[in-house]
């Protein structure tokens, strides 16, 4: 299984998503996005897979402080709104675990955390 856990080290929902990988003994690398950036090309593939409304969180602090402009215009074009996820890496919801279980085949995009939807697609 291959496996990468995207987000932000100091997150609180990423470190329940640590403990419940290590929990389920699934190895994985880690991606911080604050400290290394994200492409668009990354942040385009996760959009056309699970659809903006869920890769853009608007409940946290970094969309709040943005301008009405600036979200009128994510609001109105998906394009705008990945732009604006690649410059404000804090607004991609979190986790995001991608990768690919080997064993059966199958390819893996989680966005947020869901206790049992990780046992259930890594148990």
């Amino acid at each position: 299984m291959t496996i990468t856990i995207y987000g932000i080290k100091s997150c609180s929902t990423m470190k329940k998503a640590f403990n419940k990988l290590d929990e389920l003994d699934v190895s994985y690398e880690f991606h911080d996005y604050k400290k290394q950036g994200i492409d668009k090309e990354t942040v385009q593939r996760w959009v056309n897979e699970l659809g903006i409304d869920k890769v853009l969180n608007k409940r946290g602090t970094t969309w709040r402080k943005l301008d009405d402009s600036q979200k009128q215009a994510a609001d109105a074009s998906v394009d705008s709104a990945i732009d604006l996820l690649v410059e404000n890496t804090s607004m991609i919801k979190r986790p995001i675990v991608e990768g690919e279980r080997v064993d059966k085949n199958q390819q893996i995009l989680l966005c947020g955390f869901d206790e049992a939807e990780f046992e259930r697609v890594f148990g």
